[in-house]
């Protein structure tokens, strides 16, 4: 859900009264970044924006969530997509289980 939040995708932006505050923050966060990056993304959208810096930086925010997860703790799947196992919530090569990141938020 943090990657719809981020993206502006959000299904349950309107019903909480303090999301839209928080997206109302994000916006501005991101024309900000469009701003202080005008040759790179000046001609963008600010969605586009957001869909680029997530792209960008999912893989270290994935790191971030899951920093403190306890040996062993099991995710949603039983193997990694290149083969192998997991621990940690991560592949055995040290890549963060990030599989769900793109499915529609009304399937998971």
């Amino acid at each position: 859900d943090i990657g719809d939040i981020i993206r502006g995708k959000d299904l349950y932006l309107d019903h909480e009264p303090g999301k839209q505050h928080l997206e109302e923050r994000l916006e501005q966060m991101f024309k900000n970044i469009q701003e202080n990056n005008n040759t790179e993304l000046g001609e963008l959208t600010t969605a586009q924006v957001r869909e680029y810096w997530w792209a960008l930086n999912r893989q270290q925010v994935w790191n971030a969530m899951i920093c403190g997860v306890e040996q062993n703790a099991k995710y949603f799947r039983d193997r990694c997509s290149k083969g192998g196992s997991y621990e940690k919530c991560r592949c055995i090569n040290g890549d963060v289980l990030t599989n769900f990141d793109y499915v529609p938020q009304y399937l998971r």
